[in-house]
């Protein structure tokens, strides 16, 4: 009887050092990394933001199988994007849902990625995607725009630009790598693309049961404010039946395009009638950045 007495106390005692060695470590090891982690907010908000950084390359480095790398990264994301630093505040953040794809990781960065690509994109800031170029004798923007391949508008945007006006050996930042564009229609989602990189996701509409071309196509015409013709109806810009929205990219599959919308409720749906369909507002930032001639491919 004294011997069974015995027996959960042993019990015990053993389960007792098996958390002391399999447990108390990884408590320990969580508890480092968010010390650390505050640590490094703590010495941003005292001004010593080079300091927290190095706080924060610590725990990357040191502890990569833990998720509070991931959190890491989006703080040390944050604070490359507070000094302007903006492409590695965009690699920090995409490496952090890329190599810690845990929901909360995922929904916080993700996000971040797509606005940094569109600020880098839309100011004077140099990335891979992009160079200086010296306005030579004779150069204007179309001229710039048609060598590269690029818009007008961007060259304004990106170059803070408001008319058409500049001078020679003004240096300009130009978008070199070719924009193309996939339709899921699976997911009613739009992603433009520089090279094989998805710099922004969109949601759009699709055909009706399923009616949007499936292929590759190039854009062929592009419209401000286009006239909306419909059996004999002609509907105006502005007018609520001109289902077009305020801009329209016409695909080299006659009779289909992208343009915007009168009814925003429809996007992430099967709603038109083969077009794809966007919302005014992103429909006009695309329409600024594809010339004439780039790929769309179209997808189950």
């Amino acid at each position: 009887m004294k011997f069974r007495t015995y027996i959960p106390a042993i019990l015990i005692v053993i389960a007792a050092a098996a958390l002391a060695v399999f447990v108390l470590p990884k408590l320990s090891l969580g508890s480092k990394e968010g010390a650390l982690i505050n640590s490094a907010r703590s010495l941003d908000k005292e001004g010593k933001t080079e300091e927290a950084i190095k706080e924060l390359e610590k725990v990357i480095a040191e502890y990569p199988e833990s998720k509070k790398a991931g959190e890491a990264l989006i703080v040390l994301g944050s604070l490359y994007e507070k000094q302007g630093k903006l492409v590695e505040a965009r690699d920090s953040f995409k490496k952090a849902y890329e190599t810690y794809p845990g929901a909360n990781i995922v929904k916080e960065a993700k996000p971040k990625v797509e606005e940094l690509n569109m600020k880098i994109l839309f100011s004077p800031y140099l990335d891979s995607y992009s160079k200086e170029y010296t306005v030579q004798a004779g150069d204007s923007l179309a001229k710039i725009a048609k060598v590269f391949g690029t818009t007008v508008d961007l060259l304004r945007k990106s170059n803070n630009i408001s008319g058409n006006t500049i001078r020679l050996g003004q240096r300009l930042k130009v978008v070199t790598v070719k924009f193309s564009v996939v339709v899921d229609k699976s997911q009613n989602l739009l992603m433009l693309k520089q090279n094989d990189d998805v710099i922004k996701i969109y949601k759009v509409a699709t055909g009706t049961n399923n009616c949007t071309p499936v292929g590759t196509f190039k854009i062929t015409t592009k419209l401000v404010d286009p006239v909306w013709y419909k059996a004999g109806v002609v509907a105006p810009p502005g007018s609520p039946e001109n289902i077009l929205g305020t801009r329209w990219m016409g695909l080299s599959k006659e009779g289909y395009g992208i343009h915007g919308t009168t009814d925003p409720s429809s996007l992430g749906k099967q709603a038109t009638a083969g077009c794809v369909r966007m919302l005014n507002a992103e429909v006009e930032e695309l329409y600024g950045l594809l010339p004439e001639g780039t790929e769309v491919t179209i997808v189950d």
